[in-house]
């Protein structure tokens, strides 16, 4: 079922940028050397030098918008590193690691716990249950939006609110293509009245009607920004990071005032990530 946009209701406030944290790893290791989603086939060439270009791309466009980004070493082994975004979830200085659903990926939530540890991050908890942090745990700035259905278990959505001491709000993904939460939506403004992007089917019915109580105004993507991984996007208030492709949801963005900034990541996007999967932010 394709659900079509309702006319975007009128929103004379001003898009305006925050300064960010970002934590990112360089692809210096990127394969695809396993499958454990759609996107990756292992049959198909790899262009890791080309994966770092996108991948400095991204960087410095978010140095160039005045964002911080600090950088973890890859490690030799961990070809999906690079998608930092899946193992920490940070908000307001506290810290919930990650517990990786594939045996392939588990040995990247260490790394990240040793690099917060060693720059004195204290209120740090690694979960009991299957937890794959921000590609299924979106922070509205009241709300944590948490995804569910293929990866993250539905019970680490309980973990995260006691641990993390935010409101959370379950979500079940019901296409494999769109297997954390974060291919299928993101945030665009966080605070009292936060503004998202998102793609109905990649949701239950319930949860459709969820995010349509929610978030009324929302921008709603169509299947082909959906299957280039358009909302697999960062945005700081204001720019909004999208993959080249995501022509449909960028106009759609610039009606509503924001400045959709396109970038090629095709190359990642082999092993289903884009912008997002590469920029874990610390709220």
């Amino acid at each position: 079922m394709t659900v079509s946009a309702a006319p975007a209701a009128a929103d004379s406030r001003a898009k305006l940028p925050t300064a960010r944290h970002y934590v990112m790893c360089p692809p210096k290791h990127f394969a695809v050397e396993y499958s454990i989603n759609p996107w990756m086939d292992p049959t198909s060439p790899v262009d890791t030098e080309l994966a770092m270009k996108q991948w400095e791309a991204l960087k410095q466009t978010y140095e160039r918008l005045g964002h911080t980004v600090h950088v973890i070493e890859p490690q030799p082994g961990l070809p999906d590193m690079v998608f930092s975004a899946n193992s920490a979830t940070v908000i307001e200085g506290r810290v919930l690691g990650a517990r990786f659903r594939a045996p392939e990926r588990a040995a990247e939530a260490e790394h990240f716990r040793r690099w917060f540890t060693t720059r004195g991050y204290r209120e740090l908890v690694m979960p009991s249950r299957i937890n794959e942090a921000e590609g299924d745990f979106a922070w509205t700035g009241t709300l944590l939006l948490a995804g569910s259905g293929f990866r993250t278990d539905p019970e680490a959505h309980a973990e995260a609110q006691e641990v993390l001491g935010v409101p959370v709000v379950s979500l079940s993904l019901t296409d494999p293509r769109y297997y954390h939460l974060d291919t299928a939506l993101f945030v665009l403004e966080r605070g009292e009245r936060p503004q998202i992007a998102y793609y109905p089917d990649a949701f239950s019915a319930g949860s459709r009607r969820v995010l349509e109580r929610l978030f009324p105004d929302a921008v709603v993507a169509d299947a082909d920004d959906a299957a280039c991984l358009g909302l697999n996007g960062v945005s700081d208030g204001r720019n909004v990071v999208l993959p080249l492709e995501a022509t449909g949801l960028a106009a759609q963005l610039t009606a509503r005032g924001y400045e959709p900034i396109m970038l090629d990541v095709s190359e990642l996007r082999k092993s289903g990530g884009g912008p997002k999967c590469c920029t874990m932010e610390l709220h």
